[in-house]
């Protein structure tokens, strides 16, 4: 009787965190610092996703800015941003989670997009068409992106 109730509890716990919605970009938890602690999803990222969001120019594009050497076989790596070898080393998984979904709540100055946002821009254009658009804009990233990016960001250390 004991060990069903155990076996109940566990599974309802695990059914919880499974069902846990994302956290919505407006509601992300910054520290003064700029770190988000929680994860936005409740769920662990997936490095191998990670890799694909950061090299594909429709979503991350992390490479566009940054030189990753664990990437080499993805074409033109930028110089704008720093390396990305060894940064598992510099930042903590905390840190990095609130660079990927807003920078500028660490640095002010930062060219780098804020990914996980949807509100506070100053002018939004609709797409490529110069007008200002119809609907709620969308986070260029999902918050289990995020999440993938960061896994994999975890996996860069010095060599």
């Amino acid at each position: 009787m004991k060990l069903s109730f155990a076996l109940a509890a566990v599974a309802a716990c695990t059914a919880g965190i499974a069902m846990a919605a994302p956290v919505a970009p407006a509601d992300v938890e910054f520290s003064e610092y700029g770190d988000v602690a929680t994860s936005l999803t409740g769920q662990p990222g997936d490095p191998a996703n990670g890799v694909k969001i950061m090299a594909n120019r429709g979503k991350g594009n992390c490479v566009a800015c940054h030189a990753v050497s664990a990437m080499s076989d993805v074409p033109f790596h930028g110089e704008v941003g720093p390396t990305l070898d060894g940064v598992a080393d510099r930042w903590n998984e905390a840190e990095l989670r609130g660079l990927v979904a807003n920078a500028k709540k660490t640095f002010e100055g930062t060219i780098m997009p804020a990914f996980y946002k949807n509100e506070g821009y100053i002018r939004p254009g609709n797409a490529y068409t110069g007008k200002a658009p119809t609907e709620a804009l969308t986070p260029l990233l999902t918050a289990q992106e995020v999440e993938d990016v960061v896994a994999y960001l975890m996996t860069l250390k010095e060599q």
